[in-house]
């Protein structure tokens, strides 16, 4: 089995598992965003960004799923192809302070790596608590990343520090902004995404969102920084 997929799948077993035994005391919050782009005639080019989101609250734990990815194509050229997922389960010590464990994995088609994947353990606390229209989040943690490069794996020790802040700017608009910063011993990778979503109906909003990444040490030939620019419709359901 890939290393990534030890971890990843035990989150995944005991997050069915344990929404299975207590569906209906259980919170879930269900969410698909994406965005479409097709021209023809003197162009011809299509893309498609998607994420899907599944969060589980259950007393002190919340578990998460999300999967988000790009497809690009110009002229039956394929110009970007990108998944990213990550599953988590986070354990809510008191109303400030909590514990995360969290895997992810990604397969870039245009980054030079086959596909990058990290498992963390970290400690976080949550900040602001009297506002009632802000949220701020930090967590710090360790963990391992492995990295396949050419069909050869190798992998490395990774300090995880990671940020989440959520603003509600009115009842139809809210600001969000999540950094993360992991450090390897061969490579450092940062990610920002900044968004704004409006909602629209009831369960339907739009999202306009940048993301950025950029690692330390890439193949050759290779650009360091990788950014994404979408407006996007987002179903609650």
């Amino acid at each position: 089995m890939n290393p990534i997929g030890r971890p990843v799948l035990s989150i995944l077993l005991a997050t069915l598992a344990t929404s299975s035994l207590a569906q209906q005391q259980s919170s879930i919050v269900r969410e698909i965003e994406a965005g479409a782009l097709f021209t023809s005639g003197n162009t011809d080019e299509q893309s498609l960004n998607f994420a899907g989101n599944v969060e589980i609250t259950e007393d002190r734990w919340v578990y998460g799923f999300t999967i988000d990815g790009i497809y690009a194509a110009s002229d039956d050229e394929t110009k970007g192809q990108r998944f990213y997922g990550v599953a988590s389960a986070n354990y809510e010590f008191s109303e400030d302070s909590y514990f995360l464990a969290r895997a992810s994995h990604e397969d870039d088609r245009f980054s030079g790596y086959d596909s990058q994947s990290d498992f963390t353990l970290s400690y976080g606390r949550g900040f602001l608590q009297s506002r009632s229209d802000m949220d701020l989040a930090f967590d710090a943690g360790v963990g391992i990343r492995w990295s396949r490069l050419d069909g050869s794996d190798f992998d490395e020790p990774i300090l995880r520090l990671a940020s989440e802040y959520e603003w509600v700017l009115s009842n139809s608009a809210t600001f969000s902004q999540d950094l993360a910063v992991e450090y390897g011993t061969d490579s450092n990778i940062y990610r920002s995404d900044t968004g704004i979503t409006t909602q629209i109906l009831e369960n339907l909003s739009l999202r306009f969102s940048l993301r950025l990444k950029h690692q330390t040490e890439v193949p050759a030939g290779r650009d360091e920084t990788d950014t994404e620019t979408a407006v996007t419709f987002v179903m609650n359901f």
